[in-house]
């Protein structure tokens, strides 16, 4: 069994395409209700650069970790993929 903290257990990084921006979210686990902007990038550059994407991704984690642990003193563990959002989140 994993006993480590997971991103689940705290809430989660959630990223939305606002155009022209992907903005990055620290979200509760069910519910973009009361969300905290966390940062943006271009959404252009998100698309045309799989580094810089990777990056901003990478760079998000990381201020949740540290928000997380600031508060609860836990050490996340994020998983090696992207959880799709929940379907009631998600744009057809």
């Amino acid at each position: 069994m994993n006993d480590k903290p997971t991103p689940a257990m705290f809430g989660r990084l959630a990223l939305r395409r606002e155009e022209p921006w992907w903005v990055a979210y620290y979200a509760l686990a069910d519910t973009m209700d009361r969300a905290i902007e966390i940062g943006r990038m271009r959404m252009r550059s998100a698309e045309e650069s799989p580094g810089l994407k990777n990056g901003f991704m990478s760079l998000m984690q990381n201020v949740v970790t540290h928000m997380v642990q600031d508060t609860t003193g836990a050490r996340l563990e994020w998983p090696n993929a992207p959880v799709p959002a929940p379907d009631h989140e998600r744009k057809e």
